[in-house]
C-alpha cells in the first residue's frame, strides 16, 4: 500500500484483499520509509539544523547492543511463546538521565534478579529478563501542553526531548545525543555488574533486599534462597555443579520506540548471526547479502498504544527491523487491527518475534481479552506470539488532589484475571510487564506495605506514571509464583 493510499472509510486499516496483497507483495522498506507515513507523537523542533547535527552524530556512533545479543533474546522469546519460559519485563515509567548512577542502576538490577528468582521457584521455568532501562527516555503524552502554576507550557515528554523544570520545557536536540551516551553508560554498568558475579546463584544472599524490611517477605525470600542453596550444595556433592552457568544471567534492555528520528539513526545493516539458524528472515530485507537491519539502541522495543496505527509511521519503521517487537494492546484495539498489525510486523510468522502486551484495566479484562485471544489463536499466528500482561497502564487514576496513582489491588486483579482467562482459552500467558523501581517510593497504594492515599506525598518521585516500589514489586512476584505453584499443586510456603 503506497503512502498516499487511504484505508476504506470506517475500516480499521485494510480490507481482506488488501491484506492478502500485502502479504504476497510486501512494499520496499528502508530505515527512512517511515517518513512517507503519518507520524503520531511527533517531536517538532524549532532549530532543525541542530536536529540534523545531533542525528548525524548518532549515525556515526557505535551500536549500543549487538545482533548476537538480539538473536539470543529472540531465541529465548521463542521459548516463551511456546510455553517453555516466562518473561519478566520491568523498570521505570520514564527513565531520567539522573538515574544513570551506580546505586540507582544496581537497585533495579537486584530487584529484577530477586523477582526472577522468585518466579523461577514458582513457575518452575527459566525466566527471560528485560529491563525498561538504558533508553526509556521518551514518553507519549495525551496533550502537547499542560498547565503548570496557572500557565500553559509544553508537556514533559522525557529527558530525551525536554526537561521537567518549567524553564527546560523547550525541545532540545542535544538531548538526543545525551540519551545515547546515558543509555550506553547504563548498559555498560549492567554488563560489568553481571560479569562481576552480581547474579551468582551460589551467593544469592549477597543480592540483599534493599529497602524491603517487611518480615513476611524477608522470610519468604530467605526460604527460597535456602532451598536453592541446598540444591546447589547437593549438585556440588554429586559432581554436577554447573558453576559457570550459575554465575551470571542475561539481562536485556528495552524502551518504547517513540522518536523515529532517533531510532532510525541507530538502525544499522549488520551481519545476521541467525541466517543459518532457525530464525526466519523477514521478506523486507534486501539484498540477500547475509546482513539484516537492526535497531542497535536496545535489544527489545515496543510500540505504544498511541502509535500503533496500521498505516502510520511507527508500524512502517518497525516492520523492517530484526529486533523482537512488543505491541501494546488495549480497549481501543479492534480484532481486525490485531491481525493487521501481526501481518504487517511479522509476515513470515516467526515464533516469538511479536509480544502482545495487553493493558485493559481491571474492569475491562474479562470483556476484551477473550476475544483478542481467540482472534490470534484462531489465525495463522496461533502459538507464535508472546502474550504479556501489563497490569499497570489501564489502572492509573488521579486522587481528589490530582496525584496520579495506582492501587496494588487493581494491578493484581488484572493480572489474576488475565492468568485465568488464558487458562480458560487454552493459551499461555508468557510474561508480565511492570513499571517499578528499586527505591522506596510512595506512588502506588496498597500491598502489604499498606500505603494509603495520604502517604503518596512522602516520597513521590516519578515525573510521569506511578511505579511499584521494591516491596510491592517483590510481593507481586510472590503472588505470581504462588499462582503457578498452586496450579502445580505445590505448597507456596
Amino acid at each position: 500500500m503506497s503512502s498516499t493510499s487511504q484505508p476504506p472509510s470506517g475500516s480499521s486499516g485494510f480490507t481482506a484483499s488488501q491484506l492478502a496483497h500485502l502479504r504476497k507483495s510486501p512494499q520496499p522498506w528502508s530505515p527512512v520509509s517511515w517518513t512517507t507515513k503519518t507520524i503520531h507523537q511527533e517531536a517538532v523542533y524549532e532549530d532543525q539544523k541542530s536536529v540534523e547535527k545531533s542525528l548525524s552524530k548518532l549515525t556515526s556512533l557505535p551500536p549500543i547492543v549487538t545482533p548476537t545479543e538480539i538473536v539470543k533474546l529472540k531465541e529465548s522469546l521463542r521459548d516463551v511463546a511456546l510455553g517453555k519460559a516466562f518473561l519478566l519485563q520491568g523498570g521505570d515509567c520514564a527513565e531520567l538521565f539522573d538515574y544513570c548512577e551506580e546505586n540507582a542502576i544496581e537497585s533495579k538490577i537486584k530487584l529484577l534478579l530477586q523477582m526472577s528468582l522468585v518466579l523461577i521457584w514458582g513457575a518452575n521455568k527459566p525466566v527471560v529478563r528485560i529491563a525498561r532501562m538504558a533508553g526509556q527516555y521518551a514518553k507519549p503524552r495525551s496533550k502537547p501542553t499542560e498547565m503548570v502554576d496557572g500557565k500553559e507550557t509544553n508537556s514533559f515528554r522525557g529527558d530525551i526531548l525536554n526537561g521537567y523544570p518549567v524553564d527546560e520545557r523547550a525541545l532540545d536536540p542535544s538531548r538526543l545525543v545525551s540519551a545515547y551516551f546515558h543509555s550506553a553508560a547504563t548498559l555498560n554498568f549492567i554488563r560489568g555488574s553481571l560479569s562481576s558475579g552480581i547474579a551468582d546463584l551460589h551467593r544469592p544472599l549477597d543480592w540483599g533486599l534493599g529497602h524491603v524490611h517487611d518480615p513476611e517477605l524477608q522470610v519468604k525470600y530467605s526460604n527460597i534462597v535456602s532451598s536453592i542453596t541446598e540444591s546447589l550444595r547437593f549438585m556440588r556433592t554429586v559432581g554436577a555443579d554447573t558453576a559457570g552457568q550459575l554465575q551470571s544471567v542475561d539481562l536485556y534492555t528495552s524502551h518504547e520506540g517513540l522518536l523515529l528520528d532517533y531510532e532510525q539513526s541507530l538502525t544499522r545493516r549488520l551481519k545476521n548471526p541467525s541466517r543459518s539458524s532457525r530464525a526466519a528472515q523477514s521478506s523486507t530485507q534486501t539484498p540477500d547479502d547475509g546482513k539484516s537491519w537492526y535497531n542497535t539502541g536496545a535489544h527489545f522495543l515496543w510500540i505504544g498504544d498511541r502509535t500503533r496505527q496500521i498505516d502510520g509511521a511507527h508500524i512502517e519503521y518497525f516492520r523492517g527491523i530484526e529486533n523482537p517487537i512488543g505491541v501494546k494492546i488495549g480497549p481501543t484495539t479492534s480484532s481486525s487491527d490485531l491481525l493487521a498489525l501481526l501481518r504487517a510486523l511479522n509476515p513470515s510468522v516467526e515464533v516469538g518475534k511479536i509480544t502482545l502486551i495487553t493493558r485493559y484495566g481491571a474492569p475491562k479484562v474479562r470483556t476484551l481479552l477473550p476475544t483478542h485471544i481467540r482472534i490470534v489463536e484462531g489465525s495463522e499466528y496461533a502459538r507464535s506470539v508472546v502474550w504479556q500482561c501489563d497490569p499497570m497502564h489501564g489502572n492509573t487514576r488521579s486522587t481528589a488532589t490530582g496525584i496520579k496513582t495506582r492501587q496494588f489491588a487493581d494491578i493484581f486483579s488484572e493480572l489474576q484475571q488475565t492468568l485465568a482467562i488464558h487458562k480458560q482459552e487454552g493459551s499461555y500467558l508468557g510474561g508480565v510487564h511492570l513499571e517499578l523501581t528499586g527505591d522506596a517510593v510512595t506512588e502506588c497504594t496498597g500491598g502489604s506495605v499498606g500505603l494509603a492515599e495520604e502517604d503518596l506525598s512522602l516520597n513521590y518521585t516519578s515525573f510521569c506514571d506511578p511505579r511499584l516500589n521494591e516491596k510491592q514489586a517483590l510481593e507481586m512476584a510472590f503472588l505470581i509464583a504462588g499462582h503457578y505453584r498452586g496450579e502445580r499443586g505445590v505448597d507456596s510456603e
